[in-house]
Parts: structure tokens; sequence; C-alpha cells
């Protein structure tokens, strides 16, 4: 089991890493929504939704926005032109305040988990409100983890997988060979406070080792303290990304146990579901798309 569980992680980290330095942007927007609706064909199933019907019209409600947003500043340029009105393009940015309402979920999901899981368990939502959470939080993730691509390189994208790597590695056996008070027992005994640690360390450590790529002699120049600022901006988002990914892990466990359900599908060997995956990344992408945005206007201001 543990030797499936590694190819497949192999596997699967292979095709991403090429995805991401391959591709072009948008392709590697393509490739990521058709994981995006991988996902959510399970986030359906854990929802109880099972008429195909239901199913398909939640993929049309998550495949036009994808449309919207990619074709975005090319229906601006079409309105400005058929209005008249060439200010419009200035509205081209005007979809990155849509990263504040995943950002909020996320705090608030992190909030209520840590705080009242035993409650969040025996509470019943609507099917309604399942499927709005579910739209929200997959169409954030494909949108913003697109955005960071576009704007930012594949070098970042790299960065943020990594980090989410190597935090899920590092509170595994941290927390196996350490843990012993649990994190949240009630939505998922295996998860420890020392393993949640072990992960917030290896971000510290991602962050650093960010800095020794680029290398030091910025901190030497002239602008040093802008180089040592953005350093530890870098390790302050790194640590809260992480932070947030793990409570988007514990959301994803919560409804599944909910289910009662282990995993959210079967469809990686060894490895359970997509969801099963991609969790931490679905709740870590707005977070850090937003955390780079704002470091990348505090240092042009």
């Amino acid at each position: 089991m543990l030797v499936q569980r590694i190819l497949t992680a192999l596997v699967l980290a292979a095709v991403v890493i090429l995805a991401v330095f391959q591709l072009p942007s948008i392709y590697f927007s393509l490739f990521i929504a058709v994981v995006t609706l991988l996902a959510a064909w399970e986030w359906l199933a854990l929802i109880s939704v099972d008429k195909i019907s239901s199913k398909i019209w939640f993929l049309v409600g998550l495949v036009l926005p994808m449309l919207g947003v990619t074709y975005w500043t090319v229906f601006l340029e079409l309105l400005g032109e058929a209005l008249e009105w060439p200010e419009v393009k200035d509205y081209s940015d005007a979809l990155e305040w849509l990263v504040i309402a995943p950002v909020l979920f996320w705090v608030l999901t992190m909030i209520l988990i840590r705080k009242a899981s035993p409650q969040l368990l025996r509470m019943e939502f609507s099917p309604r409100f399942k499927k709005f959470i579910g739209w929200l939080v997959l169409l954030s993730a494909w949108m913003f983890l697109g955005k960071l691509r576009a704007y930012y390189g594949p070098g970042m994208v790299l960065y943020f997988l990594l980090l989410i790597w190597a935090a899920d590695i590092s509170a595994y056996f941290v927390g196996k060979k350490w843990g012993k008070d649990k994190l949240a027992p009630d939505v998922s005994p295996g998860k420890t406070v020392q393993g949640m640690f072990g992960a917030l360390g290896s971000a510290i450590l991602c962050a650093i080792g960010l800095r020794l790529y680029y290398g030091l002699s910025a901190l030497q120049a002239d602008e040093a303290q802008l180089a040592v600022l953005m350093s530890v901006d870098m390790i302050m988002l790194s640590i809260l990304t992480v932070l947030i990914s793990i409570y988007g892990d514990l959301f994803f466990s919560l409804v599944k146990r909910q289910k009662g359900v282990k995993d959210s599908g079967t469809i990686l060997p060894g490895h359970g579901g997509i969801l099963d995956r991609v969790d931490s990344l679905i709740a870590a992408a707005p977070f850090f798309y937003a955390g780079i945005v704002l470091i990348g206007r505090s240092v042009f201001a």
C-alpha cells in the first residue's frame, strides 16, 4: 500500500510539474479546470447529490464563470467598442477583488473547526448551501491558481506547490514520530498538534530556501532593507498559507465524516479521490495569491 501510494504521488507530481512549466497559461488553466471538474464530481457525491441532471447543471455552473474569467479582458474590449467607452478596460483588474470571499471563508472555517468542530459535525446544512460552498471553493481555487501562473510565472506556482507538499510530508512524519495531542479529534483523529507544528516549521524552511535560491547578495545591496522585509513577508505568508491548508484538509475531512466515508473517491491508487489530494491546495491557493498580490503592491509602493 505504501509503495503504491509513493508511486502514485511521484507520477502525479511529475505530471503537475510538467504542466506548470511546459503548458502556456491558457492551457494550464484548462488543465486545472479538468482537475477542478473531477473534484467537483466527487464533491457532489460527498453532499449526496445523486441525480445526473443536478450534477451536470453544477458542472455547467462552474464552466460558465471559468469561461467568463478566461475571456474577461476580451469581453471588456468588446464592451468598450460597443459603448464607445474605452475607459472600461481600466476594470480589467476588478476580478482581483473576488479573492476576498474565499479568503474570508477559509479563515472563518479555520476558526470554526478549531473552536466548534463537534457542533459542526452535528449540524445539518441544506443541499443548496453545500452546493454553493463547493462552487465557491472550487471555482476560486481554479481561478487564483491560474492567475498565479499567468501573472507571477511557473516558478511561483512551483514554490506554492512545494510549500504545500512539504507541509503535508512534514506533518505526517513529525506527527507519526512525536504526535500525541490531537488537533481536531472529532474530525480527523490522525492529525496532531505536533504534526501541525512540523508543517509550519517546513513553511519557514521553504521560505528561507526561496531566499537562498534567489541569493543573499540582495541583503547586502543598497535596497537591503526592502529585501529583508520581502523575506520576512514571504516567511509569514508561507506560515499562514500552510496553516490555512491544514484546516482546508480538515474541512474536507469533516464533510467526508458527515457522509461516513474515508475517501472522496477511488480514482487514484493508494490515495483515494482527487479531492483527497488537492484539498489543501484548494484552501491555500486563494490565500497565497492574495498574499503575493499584497507583497507585490507593498514593494511597488
